[in-house]
Formats: C-alpha cells, structure tokens, sequence
C-alpha cells in the first residue's frame, strides 16, 4: 500500500474543507489506482487489460489475426484474378467505356493501352481455385481459402491507402485495426504485447515506405498502439540486464519507477500515467518471453524446411514462423508487412520474385496452424492496400488501381475452397459483390463477436468506430 505523501503534515491541522475533500478524493484515487494496478491486493481479476466488451455480442468464432500484408499493391491480374479477355486485348486501346472519368494515378492523360497478364493461371484442388501459376504452394491449400475478388478502395496512392486499410479512415490519428480488436477484447498473453508488427522486405519492386502510425493506437489510450519487433538482431533493443544488474535488482528499479508513476496519476489523473506503468511491467516480463519467444532451437527441421524459413535473417518467411509461434503464446493481433510490391515496371520479372518470397511460407503457415488445430480460430489475411492497372505503364509495369483488386482469407471461421465476387472481364472494377474496406472491417470484427457498431471510444464529442459512419455490411456469404 502506498502511504499518503504529506500523512504527517502538520499544516493538514489547518486545512480548509476544500482541501480537505480535495484530498480525501485524492486517497480514494489511490485506493483505486492500486485496485486497477495490483488487483490480487484486493481480490480482483487479473490485472491485464480484458477489453471493453464484457461479453460477445454473438458467438465468435476467431481469437486471432495475423495479417500478411503484402504492402505496395499487389497485382490481382498476376496473383488470384484471371482475366483471359485481358490477354485477347494485349496491346489494344483500353476501351473508354471503362476509364472515362475514372480516377488514375501516373497514368492520368497517358495513352491507356490493355496489358496482358504476365503469368499464366492453374486451377488447383478440388474446389477448382484458380491461381497464378506463379503461387503453387498456396494452391495446394486451395481447398481452405476464400479469394474475394472484388475488393475497392477509395485511396489511390500508398500512405492513405495504407491509412484506410489500417485505420479505416483516410486521415492519420485514428486507431488501427488491431488497436481497436484489443481496445475490444484484451489479449490472452500477460508476457507478450497483444498487437506486434514485424516488416520483412526482399527483391523485386519498389520499396514504398510504412510508418508507425499504421499500427498506432490514434485516439485510443497508447497502451493498445502495435509493438514492432525488429526481424533482425535483438526483437527489442536492450532486451538483456546491462553487466551487474540482475532481474531482482532490475524488478527492484521498476517497482519503484511505478510506485513514482502511481503517485503522479494521485496527481495529475492522467490516463497516460497508467499505461506507462503497465508498458514497464511489459517490459520487465519481455526481458524473459521474447528470448524464448525467438529462441528455434526447439523447432523441427522439417518446420523449418516447410517456411523456408533461416531464423534471424529477417525474411518474410522467418517471420510468419515468428506469428505461429506469438499466437501460440496469445498475442491477438499479429501484423507481417512484406513491402516491394509496388510494379510499375517490369512486373514480369518482379513479381516471380515476390512470388518466391511469399508463396511457401503462407501455405506453411496455414498448414502448421492446422496441424496445430489452431487454424479453426485463427484468421489469415493476405492482401495489400489496392491493387494493379489493366493498362500498360511504361510497356513493362502496371499503375495504382482501387477500382478492383484482391484479398485472400483463411481460417477462422472463413470458407474454404471458395471465391466471391468478381471484377469485369478486364480486371477494372469490381462489378459483381463488391466488398469494401468497411465491409472487410466489419467481417473481421463479426468474426470475433463483435457488431462493428458497437464498438466504439468516445473522442472529442464523437463515438468513433473503426467502420467509420458510411453504410457497409458484414460479408455473411463467406462465413463458415
């Protein structure tokens, strides 16, 4: 218990009623600051965060995310869209009915030119997905994948389309998706942050930048902001005790940093104060979980060899071996951004290495996860901010498109082995079922017991969600 700063001031002896109440409320303040901050005291629950949700809406079905983001925007016409029409118009003027009006990006007042396909297309398992030839692995998990081919957006250049899709809105300061999903329900894991990011970048592409505020925490209180674990190297830079300081004398140096901090929140009410006292808690128990969180030794070589995946070397591979083993531990949202998809020339080339990079590891992922029986309440997603042109840039590459593009989904009470919706002939917009990135949103948020519009946070006079005020709809048709 913390013992009341001035208990012994003998100018309390003369003290006005104002101060006296002003005071009084100040220990009830540090009654319940110590309540929150060490519950077992008083008998409570535990004391991390469990979410503002006290109990589902519906019945869920996903505990966790890991979101393989493939950032730049893939192109859909060589990943998961056939468009054979396209290929019969290779080289002929792109029709007008199509782009008249249309928002482009560095093709705006260029001549607008059909660009075939790069690759060709297979079908793969029993339910006849068709694939890029370029992806066989993640065919060979066709029949456990739902393809929504008719995605759209509203941003047509990478950061606030990378905004939008995090975020939901198209201005920065608003929580990320993974903020709002532990904002909502908490994590499982006391030794782990509940939202980590990890980035991964190869061969092939330009590489677009990301920022922190893609997995901040906006407007939400900063204890719910993502966690980015370096792929390379230490997780977390100095993670270890400096020379002659152990863990009892660093639990030592904490407990009194906090005993500051819980006074200073006795002073100030700052909301702010109390997380700082819980990331040092974090911190602390990091310094035990994350080495053994990264330590493979206990790794199969067969696992291993299944990612492709070398540990510490900071591949895309590397990393989604990482994300199985943080949702083992209870982390909630798990957030892989692999970057070089931006092709605006020579894509032929460029995306078979994106390809080589990507394609074993994700079919690894979803196949461990099954044979772990995690996959059932796991949701994968791979996907990017927009997609990919149907016209020719530069005769080699394609532009930035958000009138139609791709996501792949699986686990977590998603179908498998199904596509939904579909882009015209040309791959130009989505024209049958279109899904939007609110629309994404509130399946997700569905998938975990949660109605999209009940889950909001209260900021500056306005209730906030993560699927803004626009009208979308949980997509019922691709749920399990």
């Amino acid at each position: 218990m913390l013992t009341p700063m001035n208990a012994f001031d003998p100018r309390l002896l003369s003290a006005s009623r104002r101060t006296f109440l002003r005071g009084s409320l100040a220990g009830l303040g540090a009654f319940a600051v110590n309540g929150l901050l060490n519950p077992q005291l008083f008998g409570g629950p535990d004391q991390k965060w469990n979410g503002i949700i006290p109990a589902p809406h519906h019945t869920p079905r996903c505990r966790r995310v890991i979101y393989l983001y493939q950032a730049g925007g893939p192109s859909h016409l060589e990943t998961f869209d056939h468009k054979p029409k396209l290929a019969e118009m290779n080289g002929q003027p792109m029709p007008e009915s199509f782009t008249k009006g249309q928002q482009l990006a560095q093709l705006q007042g260029a001549q607008l030119k059909c660009f075939a396909p790069q690759h060709g297309f297979q079908k793969f398992g029993q339910s006849g997905q068709s694939l890029c030839e370029l992806f066989p692995h993640i065919g060979s998990v066709a029949d456990d994948i739902c393809i929504v081919r008719s995605m759209f957006t509203e941003q047509i250049n990478h950061d606030p389309a990378h905004t939008l899709m995090n975020s939901g809105a198209i201005v920065a300061g608003r929580p990320s998706m993974g903020s709002w999903l532990l904002y909502g329900l908490g994590a499982e894991t006391e030794s782990l942050p509940g939202f980590v990011v990890l980035t991964s970048a190869g061969r092939g592409g330009q590489m677009q930048p990301i920022a922190a505020r893609q997995w901040s925490a906006g407007n939400l209180p900063s204890r719910f902001q993502g966690v980015k674990l370096n792929s390379i190297g230490d997780p977390v830079l100095h993670i270890g005790n400096p020379p002659g300081v152990n863990d009892a004398a660093q639990s030592d140096t904490v407990d009194a940093i906090n005993r500051l901090n819980r006074l200073r929140h006795i002073q100030t009410h700052d909301p702010e104060v109390l997380t700082r006292i819980a990331q040092y808690e974090m911190a602390f128990k990091m310094q035990s979980s994350v080495p053994e969180l990264v330590d493979m030794a206990g790794e199969p070589r067969h696992v291993l060899e299944a990612y492709g995946a070398e540990p510490g070397d900071g591949s895309f591979a590397s990393n989604c071996l990482l994300a199985r083993r943080l949702a083992e531990r209870g982390v909630r949202f798990i957030q892989l951004y692999h970057r070089d998809w931006d092709h605006h020339g020579n894509i032929r080339n460029d995306v078979k290495l994106k390809a080589e990079e990507v394609d074993r590891p994700t079919a690894a992922l979803i196949n461990d996860l099954k044979s772990r029986g995690m996959l059932d309440d796991t949701l994968i997603v791979f996907g990017g901010e927009f997609g990919r042109t149907p016209m020719s840039q530069g005769g080699s590459g394609r532009d930035h498109h958000i009138k139609g593009f791709s996501m792949m989904l699986a686990g977590g009470g998603i179908k498998g082995g199904v596509s939904y919706g579909n882009t015209d002939e040309l791959g130009y917009a989505a024209v049958e079922n279109p899904v939007s990135v609110h629309d994404f949103h509130a399946t997700m948020l569905h998938l975990f017991g949660i109605d999209h519009s009940r889950l909001t946070y209260r900021f500056q006079g306005l209730d906030l969600k993560l699927t803004g005020v626009e009208p979308c709809r949980v997509v019922k048709e691709i749920l399990a």
